[in-house]
């Protein structure tokens, strides 16, 4: 079919228009969105932004847990636990441990690596922050 053949079968197609337009309703997309509305609140202005996602709704796809630092969270809503971000539980420890067939044993504290101190971070659900911030945005 031609395009005019398309054209008088089907009619024009929608088009709707956005100033930014991201790919992905992860918690990467989700913050990023959440952001760039937040900027154009401070300037005063409006901007139309659209997220993408393949899922039926935002964290629809993410299944694992992880331990997040709130330090980012904060930057986009200071208020988040009034808010009832799923941040619930916060870690209570950390051990490093050395497996081997016959059994587990516990790095010493001053061995432990800097990036695996965890103290002030929270075990969360990914799919459920996810989902509060596609609630938010």
């Amino acid at each position: 079919m031609s395009p005019q053949d398309l054209l008088s079968t089907y009619g024009p197609r929608e088009a709707m228009e956005y100033d930014v337009v991201i790919v992905g309703g992860g918690p990467a997309g989700l913050s990023t969105a959440i952001r760039l509305k937040q900027l154009a609140a401070e300037k005063g202005s409006e901007i139309n932004v659209c997220v993408l996602e393949k899922g039926s709704e935002p964290g629809a796809h993410i299944l694992s847990g992880a331990v997040m630092d709130p330090k980012a969270i904060t930057e986009l809503f200071p208020n988040w636990k009034a808010l009832g971000a799923p941040l619930n539980q916060p870690v209570t420890g950390d051990d490093l441990l050395l497996l081997s067939e016959t059994g587990a044993q516990r790095t010493p504290d001053w061995l432990m690596p800097r990036n695996f101190d965890n103290h002030g971070c929270y075990v969360i659900s990914l799919g459920a922050v996810t989902k509060w911030l596609g609630e938010q945005a």
